[in-house]
């Protein structure tokens, strides 16, 4: 990959008197990756959203529109192969002359390892991290972590995971968030320092505003914490752990899986013997599988949607995001 914040010629040339050149064409990878992007650049030109919202990004075919886009950016803020890896081959391939930003090596983000199996032991949290004063005290971080979403193909029955793995799903911590927006602001400040006041403010008063959501969704999901639910895949750890509110398993290995027999008993069981009061689904997948796990039983139904796949992209998506969340959790739980 190339360097990470060069300053590019291009963007400091200035035309005979006092014409600036343009702000840089920014491309970014996923809708809540866009949705900080877009905070930071609001108020200068608007970044380029990859990923059509509802698709998964774990196996994605790009558009033409979508590959022209990546092709002429100038720089490029994704998550990392860690949740796409097919992207990577053609960020060497599409990306040009662009200047690439990882955002899952970004120094300081709460980093958790993913779990295994249908059903997820209580954890006392211990993750990989680098130093996280975001949101919660130390004494009271909170972990997340996720399944393996390179193993498509394989029966989920053996759940073959790749111990250590880092679980790909880090923007479901706002704290994480946070330290993106900084990282933004200062990727965009080098590449166009005629704007860089505008990234800096922008990502100083977004910070504030996910200090104020966390407390926020942290008072809000108060009145149904502790009590069990399963999630459809292991999507939401580190929402869970940063908000304190941990799944009990999950129905499926990943988003592009179905479960296989053995899954599917074991989850049985696992609403059976923990009176499980939610089953969430996701909107991109019929209910049928959840509606059949739950039949017998006091369980109810719920969605949750881990990339706000029915909301505008934009600035406001990032937030909308996380308090749909807990609104999920909150319709279904507190029915119990």
């Amino acid at each position: 990959m190339k360097p990470l914040f060069p300053v590019l010629a291009s963007f400091s040339v200035f035309f005979s008197g006092a014409v600036a050149a343009d702000p840089p064409r920014v491309v970014a990878d996923i809708p809540p990756i866009h949705a900080l992007t877009a905070r930071v650049m609001e108020g200068v030109a608007d970044p380029d959203l990859l990923l059509r919202p509802g698709a998964s990004p774990h196996d994605y075919a790009m558009r033409p529109s979508e590959a022209r886009a990546l092709s002429e950016a100038d720089i490029v803020f994704w998550v990392g192969p860690v949740l796409t890896p097919w992207l990577d081959e053609a960020l060497d391939t599409l990306g040009g002359t662009a200047e690439i930003m990882t955002l899952s090596e970004t120094p300081g983000l709460a980093r958790l390892e993913m779990r295994e199996g249908a059903t997820f032991e209580a954890h006392d949290h211990d993750h990989a991290h680098d130093d996280d004063d975001h949101g919660h005290d130390d004494d009271d971080d909170h972990a997340h972590d996720d399944h393996a979403h390179d193993d498509h193909g394989h029966d989920d029955d053996h759940d073959t995971h790749d111990h250590g793995a880092i679980d790909p799903h880090l923007w479901l911590d706002p704290a994480n968030a946070a330290l993106w927006l900084n990282a933004i602001a200062a990727a965009l400040s080098a590449a166009d320092p005629e704007n860089a006041d505008t990234y800096r403010s922008n990502a100083a008063l977004a910070e504030e505003e996910l200090e104020a959501l966390v407390a926020e969704t942290d008072a809000r999901l108060a009145p149904v914490r502790g009590l069990p639910f399963v999630v459809f895949h292991d999507a939401y750890h580190y929402f869970e752990a940063r908000f304190d509110i941990e799944a009990a398993g999950a129905v499926s290995v990943s988003d592009a899986t179905d479960p296989g027999p053995r899954r599917v008993a074991e989850i049985r069981d696992l609403i059976r013997d923990t009176g499980a009061a939610c089953v969430f689904t996701e909107p991109q997948f019929p209910p049928r599988l959840v509606d059949t796990l739950i039949e017998g039983s006091t369980a109810q139904t719920g969605t949750l949607d881990p990339l706000g796949a029915d909301l505008a992209p934009g600035a406001k998506l990032y937030p909308a995001l996380i308090r749909g969340l807990a609104d999920g959790m909150i319709d279904c739980l507190g029915t119990r």
